[in-house]
């Protein structure tokens, strides 16, 4: 009988807190990113002008989606609440927590599923919501930078982008191994609500704003190319700035919050599948192993960030030079592998 993380090898039990570590250090370097970016030069006041309309219009559509999912998310919390009194908790929570009464396991394992839902759906609005403000933020600081030169405005782009994956990166770790650390072989139960509350949001945010770009940019081209005859992304077209405010709420918000869902949820199947490998074979690596791997990509990317920038042989090509540091990015990763799997295996 497994009570929670005790019964792991040391090896696995410094993992798992590594994991959390990194988690936290990718948050850290988030933070690190977006100061970096915020500090950059916003160009002419013209650019400014824009730009301020681009942000006030995909705020103010944020805000406006944020009120109407906020009462749902409130009845679904209090549903999954409910849902350990229709579908009996599973044989792994009554075995984690042994000792105690069956009613005071379907309320844990309500209390965790509803908690957890609420972690989920928390996280990837604020994935969803930083990563569009960083991506409107730096969509003016990379155009005055690419006046000066390609390689200011190539990492500017690369390192806003960073941040929103970080942002990914991190919360998911997060979310995932504190779950697992508090609920140990019932964490099943919890994840559940984790990936629910993960899915719910993107679900919103990608949707939403995947019909507010779209109608937009038939907009846009409707009155302006067909019917004025005014050249795409002309300014004198006030349709324009709607499509780009689209672009931000769908491509970057929604875009953000279906990443971290998709992350997410690999997360919760890896650690579900990595429980069943350990009651099948008794190695409790199966269980570390999801997170650990994700945690090593964190580690990686953070390193794959410097290796993306402008040199001669990129020319500048910004696909060329992120190849180039996604190679080295992916030499990293299987060397760090390689570390892991000698070392949890003959330590």
């Amino acid at each position: 009988m497994w009570y929670g993380i005790a019964a792991l090898r040391p090896f696995e039990q410094y993992a798992l807190f590594g994991v959390l570590f990194i988690a936290v250090m990718g948050l850290l370097y988030a933070l690190f990113l977006r100061k970096q970016v915020i500090s950059e030069d916003c160009g002419t006041p013209e650019m400014l002008k824009v730009w301020g309309a681009i942000r006030e219009g995909a705020n103010a559509y944020l805000k406006r989606q944020l009120k109407t999912i906020l009462p749902l998310i409130g009845l679904l919390t209090v549903c999954l609440f409910l849902s350990v009194y229709i579908v009996p908790v599973s044989q792994d929570s009554m075995e984690r927590f042994a000792g105690l009464s069956a009613e005071h396991v379907k309320l844990i394992a309500a209390f965790g599923r509803a908690g957890a839902f609420i972690l989920g759906a928390v996280f990837s609005l604020l994935v969803g919501q930083l990563g569009m403000r960083i991506a409107v933020d730096a969509n003016v600081r990379v155009a005055a930078a690419s006046k000066r030169s390609f390689g200011d405005a190539l990492r500017i782009a690369y390192r806003a982008g960073t941040v929103t994956g970080m942002l990914t990166d991190g919360l998911g770790l997060l979310g995932g191994t504190i779950i697992f650390i508090i609920f140990g072989i019932a964490a099943p139960d919890a994840l559940l609500g984790f990936g629910f509350g993960g899915t719910l949001l993107a679900l919103f945010m990608r949707v939403g704003g995947g019909i507010y770009t779209k109608a937009a940019d038939v907009g846009a081209d409707l009155v302006g190319k067909v019917e004025a005859g005014i050249p795409e992304d002309d300014p004198r077209n006030p349709a324009v700035v709607a499509d780009l405010v689209g672009d931000n709420v769908g491509d970057c918000a929604g875009m953000a919050a279906d990443i971290f869902e998709s992350y997410e949820v690999t997360i919760v199947s890896g650690l579900i599948l990595g429980i069943g490998l350990w009651r099948l074979t008794g190695h409790y690596e199966w269980i570390v192993y999801p997170l650990l791997v994700r945690g090593i990509g964190v580690l990686c990317s953070i390193i794959g960030t410097y290796a993306v920038k402008d040199s001669k042989r990129s020319a500048g090509n910004a696909m060329k030079a992120i190849f180039k540091g996604r190679a080295r990015r992916l030499v990293a990763s299987v060397c760090g592998y390689h570390d892991w799997y000698f070392a949890s295996h003959y330590d």
